[in-house]
């Protein structure tokens, strides 16, 4: 069993923990592009089998979320999960749409972003929320960001939130985007809900929740309509054709001579999908193959 399945990750699982799940509903190998916070729902996109070889083509896409920011509250994760450092009142006079559009669009463009100290980046070898649960101070590193377009979906004065949508580069902290948010409105907040969209071109249309998948597993017919192919995944790269001739020296990591231009393509023989392959300075040079010889 090879290819992509896409999970709706329910709130209060880690990635892992889905993976595992999967791991033992499909009996295959599973891995995953990229994790969402356990308080996270939404779109996860899992590996299966020999899929687990491409994660490679599925880390450096761009995300979609929709997110709920509640303000007037500071946690020390910048979510729920944490505790509770700050409360302020908050003004009514920042539930203005106009004002809340206006802040929003500030926020369009590439930017530097500082993640939470509560995250999984890895500083001189260590993660930054073990510097954090031990009290040890340390310099987080600033990453370049992109948001592409942000969009208020609704706000509620009674509760004191604001629900956005984002669509955004790799590498994008919605936490730290809500606290940068809250302060734009003259307050402070963290992230109450937030639920990824999309990855790329995988939607939340085309995932299935863990519930679904342990129904319906045994059902070839659904399982098969719900696995998106490597060949699929891959559709966007050029095809080249290798010839039988040719086929055993290129797969045993001989280059061939193309005048095909630098970059990724997809490898096919007598019609068969086989992988993907690089071409460098006139030569094809295999990627990931599949296929058994």
């Amino acid at each position: 069993m090879d290819g992509i399945i896409i999970i709706n990750k329910p709130k209060n699982y880690t990635s892992n923990n889905i993976v595992n799940k999967v791991k033992k509903i499909l009996n295959t190998r599973v891995g995953h592009t990229g994790t969402l916070d356990p308080n996270a729902t939404g779109v996860l996109p899992l590996l299966l089998g020999r899929g687990t070889k491409f994660s490679k083509y599925l880390i450096n896409h761009d995300k979609d979320y929709r997110a709920t920011l509640k303000l007037g509250i500071k946690t020390t994760t910048a979510d729920c999960e944490g505790e509770i450092l700050e409360n302020l009142d908050v003004s009514k006079d920042l539930f203005e749409e106009s004002k809340i559009n206006s802040v929003l669009k500030t926020f369009i463009g590439k930017q530097t972003q500082i993640p939470p100290i509560y995250s999984a980046i890895k500083v001189k070898g260590k993660k930054l929320y073990e510097y954090a649960r031990n009290n040890v101070s340390v310099e987080i590193p600033k990453r370049e960001i992109e948001i592409y377009n942000i969009e208020l979906v609704t706000f509620n004065e009674s509760d004191n939130t604001i629900t956005f949508e984002v669509e955004c580069s790799k590498g994008t902290y919605i936490r730290s985007l809500c606290e940068d948010i809250a302060a734009k409105l003259g307050t402070i907040g963290y992230m109450k809900e937030l639920e990824r969209v999309s990855v790329a071109d995988f939607s939340i249309n085309q995932a299935v929740t863990i519930e679904e998948l342990e129904e319906k597993a045994e059902n070839p017919d659904w399982l098969n309509e719900k696995i998106i192919t490597l060949e699929e995944l891959l559709s966007d790269y050029q095809k080249i054709s290798i010839e039988d001739k040719v086929m055993k020296n290129f797969y045993n990591g001989v280059k061939i001579t193309t005048d095909k231009q630098d970059g990724v393509y997809t490898i096919y023989c007598n019609n068969e999908f086989l992988g993907s392959a690089v071409v460098c300075n006139g030569k094809l040079k295999r990627d990931i193959i599949i296929k058994d010889m």
